[in-house]
């Protein structure tokens, strides 16, 4: 069983920054990928963010290209969600999983754990 919290978000104006943070445990957190999503009111939840176990891959969704960057610490058993220029189409719910195995890392069914989530509100 894998456990994870994500905290780090907040209130913030438009073209802001944020760091949101995911720390893991109760598995060996560098054996498995890890993602990022996130889900505003009425909407889908969506691919943001996706960082293989080692970190030498990550991907992006092309709406937050450019402004946000994955990252991970295997040492501290934690994944970052750094966001910069934060656009009011930002708001959302930000959800961290985590994939024991495998590919796909930008589609959320093929997550095996998530997080409880943290909300993020940019005002414009």
């Amino acid at each position: 069983q894998v456990q994870l919290v994500e905290s780090g978000g907040g209130l913030v104006q438009a073209g802001g920054s944020l760091r949101l943070s995911c720390a893991a445990s109760g598995h060996t957190f560098s054996s498995y990928a890890m993602g990022w999503f996130r889900q505003a009111p009425g909407k889908e939840r969506e691919f943001v963010a996706a960082i293989s176990w080692s970190g030498g891959s990550t991907y992006d969704a092309d709406s937050v290209k450019g402004r946000f960057t994955i990252s991970r610490d295997n040492a501290k058993n934690t994944v970052y969600l750094q966001m910069n220029s934060l656009k009011s189409e930002d708001t959302a719910v930000y959800y961290c999983a985590a994939r024991i195995f495998g590919s796909g890392l930008r589609y959320d069914y093929n997550y095996d754990y998530w997080g409880q989530g943290t909300q993020v509100t940019v005002s414009s």
